[in-house]
């Protein structure tokens, strides 16, 4: 009986699952510190840079909210505050259609797509001080695993992520 429970004390991890989960945890927290740093430097948060590119991406067009929700790398509780801040920044603009009230569209300004130039070259610096150091075949493998290790736990909010 006791070296049954000083072979379980001396476990660092219940089993390989808990192991990989949290060392991916661990890594988050890593490469996200060095997100935190930079978008800090712009007073924006990583979700509201997401939301960003987002939008430059159908810029000079807009966005349905709904549709920017699902396109979102998290799932933030609140969008909408989230837009409130970027537009007090006149980053983004919204617009409700006439046709349907409750729709509402949302499009990059210049303001935001002059940001989003500003931050370019800090941005890639800082996805190479995160990822820089493994190879293109190393990134598309860890690319592949990511996506299967999502796949079965994926809703309808993520599709996005296999385009």
């Amino acid at each position: 009986m006791a070296s049954s429970l000083r072979s379980r004390s001396t476990k660092r991890f219940d089993s390989p699952e808990q192991e990989a989960f949290l060392n991916l945890w661990r890594t988050y927290d890593c490469l996200k510190a060095l997100e935190d740093e930079l978008f800090s430097k712009y007073q924006l948060s990583a979700q509201q840079y997401n939301a960003l590119r987002l939008l430059r991406s159908v810029s000079p067009g807009s966005m349905q909210t709904l549709a920017l929700g699902k396109r979102l790398i998290s799932r933030g509780p609140d969008t909408t505050r989230m837009l409130d801040r970027l537009e007090q920044r006149q980053l983004v603009v919204r617009t409700r259609r006439s046709e349907n009230r409750r729709v509402v569209e949302i499009a990059i300004t210049s303001q935001g797509l002059e940001l989003l130039e500003e931050m370019a070259a800090a941005v890639k610096a800082m996805h190479e001080k995160q990822l820089g150091h493994l190879s293109r075949p190393e990134l598309q493998e860890l690319t592949e695993l990511l996506k299967r290790i999502r796949k079965p736990h994926e809703d309808a909010s993520c599709d996005w992520l296999d385009e």
